[in-house]
């Protein structure tokens, strides 16, 4: 019956016709758990490499929003937020949010004091925003229009959350 590549039958919502819609995906680790920006390098080059990752469209400039996922990179989110008056405390104890804002500065304000408001509501600190440099010059006129605003918020543990664990909970 089973060759050693087959494919389960249908079950549940799974259906094997279907297979052909998965979408890329690459892992990229250092297996003695070793940080490196090398490490971050080949992330980038797999995701270069991924004709499809989820999304496509007409426009070839039209990002899909494929990323890559890290750990905190706290030497460098240290040195930005000391730039900007804000002191993170010992990693760990702090969380980044990124959020993709409306380009319109009222809705804009209005959004971010929804998340502030929010991260105090959870009995976390609010630290303060970044906003993400970005070159403007990579997506093409017809993506540009389009671009939001990128910032990162940082969220320090409250007093009430016991652990790390707590706080990513």
């Amino acid at each position: 019956m089973g060759g050693e590549h087959e494919q389960p039958g249908r079950q549940g919502l799974y259906d094997p016709r279907n297979e052909h819609d998965s979408c890329g995906l690459g892992f990229v680790a250092h297996i003695k758990n070793r940080k490196s920006h090398e490490i971050v390098r080949q992330g980038l080059d797999i995701l270069i490499h991924l004709e499809h990752r989820g999304a496509t469209g007409a426009d070839p400039d039209m990002g899909d929003g494929a990323g890559i996922l890290i750990q905190i990179p706290d030497a460098l989110l240290r040195s930005e937020a000391k730039k900007l008056g804000i002191v993170l405390p010992e990693l760990g104890s702090y969380g980044v949010g990124i959020f993709f804002l409306p380009t319109d500065p009222q809705v804009r304000a209005h959004c971010e004091k929804i998340v502030e408001r929010a991260a105090a509501e959870e009995g976390q600190v609010f630290l303060g925003w970044r906003d993400v440099p970005v070159d403007h010059n990579v997506p093409g006129p017809s993506v540009r229009a389009l671009e939001p605003v990128i910032r990162q918020c940082f969220v320090g543990r409250g007093v009430g959350i016991a652990d790390q664990d707590g706080f990513e909970r």
